[in-house]
């Protein structure tokens, strides 16, 4: 389960103003570099929000860390916070919101790699998020050994990697702030729920899923209908039967004995 949240952590959603209109929305940077990048962080945080519907959920929003200070920021191509509320945001200002996100993962891109492994993860650290995940999605951009995921729990001011392990046959990091075990899948990520161990499915997976339960429904009612009518036909034969049996009677001039299990006259 996610992790508990300071006192401070909990408020109210913030009024547009002067404030916020002081802190640029944008840096004039796109989200992503390519299509695998903008791929694995849209499917993160549709993912996410599916897992945890009441946490904030952001992508390439900007994070201000210093009151008055617009040049320090950063950009994490995912966040989550717990305990803010989902309201939508121009940008993240630390000092308003109480705390800084809980969760950060940065999607693997030439131009932002070394940037990703060395500064971005000395400034969340500094900032106090508590887990910071790194993905190679297209599994060519970290150097030769390095894995494609990579996940970082805070400790001493420092992060320390979080250990993979084995989950069904597959090789699994537990996120202990979203309570959630991360896998690669392809060149995305997949999420499973630690406590419950079902996966959460995506959009097109609940579409599916859908479709084959009506499929499903519809097979069953055609199979009750056969059945249905198959019980009136017998019930109807048996009922023919019946009335043929009681309605008989032996030819005339004859009469029936039980003498020996035959018939005489």
């Amino acid at each position: 389960m996610p992790v508990p949240l300071p006192a401070a952590a909990a408020s109210s959603p913030r009024a547009a103003g002067a404030e916020d209109m002081f802190y640029p929305c944008s840096d004039g940077r796109p989200m992503a570099e390519n299509m695998w990048q903008s791929r694995a962080i849209v499917n993160a945080v549709v993912d996410i929000e599916a897992a945890h519907p009441q946490a904030l959920v952001a992508a390439d929003i900007l994070v201000y860390l210093e009151e008055g200070n617009k040049d320090k920021s950063i950009a994490p191509d995912v966040l989550v916070a717990f305990g803010l509320g989902t309201h939508s945001r121009s940008s993240y200002l630390v000092w308003a919101e109480g705390k800084p996100p809980d969760w950060v993962l940065e999607v693997a891109s030439p131009s932002t790699k070394t940037s990703d492994l060395e500064f971005k993860r000395r400034r969340y650290a500094e900032i106090g998020v508590l887990e910071y995940w790194l993905f190679d999605a297209k599994g060519d951009v970290y150097p030769s050994g390095m894995p494609r995921l990579q996940g970082l729990t805070l400790w001493g001011g420092d992060y320390r990697p979080l250990a993979s392990r084995l989950v069904d046959g597959e090789r699994m990091i537990r996120s202990e702030v979203l309570g959630l075990d991360v896998r690669v899948d392809g060149e995305l990520l997949r999420f499973r729920d630690a406590a419950t161990g079902r996966e959460i499915l995506r959009p097109s997976e609940v579409k599916a899923g859908e479709e084959r339960a009506r499929a499903q429904a519809r097979q069953e009612a055609a199979l009750r209908k056969m059945a249905e009518a198959r019980a009136e036909r017998e019930a109807a034969a048996r009922s023919a039967a019946e009335l043929a049996r009681r309605s008989w009677k032996p030819p005339c001039g004859v009469r029936e004995r039980a003498i020996l299990g035959e018939w005489r006259e």
